[in-house]
């Protein structure tokens, strides 16, 4: 849409000499061309006039109005172009290139610009607009919309690894219960508990175990004196079965783990 200022001054003209190139419609009645013509004419309460469209490609119709405007930038002209063609018939071309070579013959824009514009309209939607109006540049919308892109893609892959390494937490960032830097949160965490778990684990054994073994065949065990026993450490027979229970279990997991 023109500013104001271009709305008024277009108004001014109407309502001198007339509405001189009709508001073209499509079968259904949808503006194809004329917008400002329209708004002026209602600002210079002026009854405008209608034509509709014969052709068959009335996304054509538009985009080839709107190459011949010379107040739009290549910028704009990319933008839409990029949100108003569609996808052509060429059978062995990506959809990417079907899309850049189309509008590309459409309107003499290099390839490269509409692919620009096509990033900007699907990383950075809400940019769109504003750069239809001239108010931000296709560069700056497209640079944006990369870093969008780039965002999307790393959080992509982040629960990529994360389903790999933790599918239960994975599950909950897809049904929306933890975002996924929530969820790598959670999993640092549990990795620290079980890194701390496992230390103090490993010292525990590594007091205990090399300390057995050196009694092992020494007169050790029948100088075990019940009397000089510290509170709540005292040596039975049932902690003698546990201990020689959890020996067993310990023996088998070494076994399993083929430990040294």
């Amino acid at each position: 849409m023109l500013d104001e200022e271009e709305l008024q001054a277009l108004a001014e003209d109407i309502r001198e000499h007339g509405l001189r190139q009709p508001v073209v419609l499509d079968a259904a009645g949808r503006i194809l061309d004329g917008k400002n013509r329209l708004r002026a004419c209602e600002i210079a309460d002026v009854e405008p006039s209608y034509t509709t469209y014969a052709g068959d490609d009335a996304r054509a119709y538009v985009l080839s109005v709107n190459s011949r405007r010379r107040h739009l930038t290549k910028g704009q002209l990319a933008m839409i172009a990029a949100s108003a063609c569609s996808v052509s018939e060429h059978p062995g071309r990506s959809e990417t290139e079907q899309t850049a070579r189309s509008v590309s013959e459409q309107t003499g824009l290099s390839i490269g610009r509409i692919g620009q514009a096509r990033t900007v309209l699907r990383h950075a939607p809400d940019l769109v607009d504003g750069v239809i109006s001239g108010a931000v540049s296709l560069d700056d919308a497209y640079k944006a919309a990369r870093e969008a892109k780039a965002q999307a893609d790393s959080a992509e892959s982040q629960l990529a690894r994360l389903r790999a390494e933790d599918p239960q937490l994975a599950d909950r960032v897809v049904e929306g219960e933890l975002t996924v830097q929530g969820a790598w949160a959670e999993r640092k965490a549990r990795v620290e508990e079980e890194l701390r778990q496992r230390r103090v684990a490993t010292n525990l054994l590594c007091e205990i175990l090399p300390a057995l073994a050196q009694i092992r065949g020494s007169r050790t065990f029948a100088q075990y004196d019940p009397e000089l026993v510290p509170p709540g450490r005292a040596v039975t027979r049932e902690v003698i079965e546990h201990a020689a229970t959890a020996l067993a279990e310990m023996a088998a997991v070494w076994k399993d783990r083929n430990l040294p």
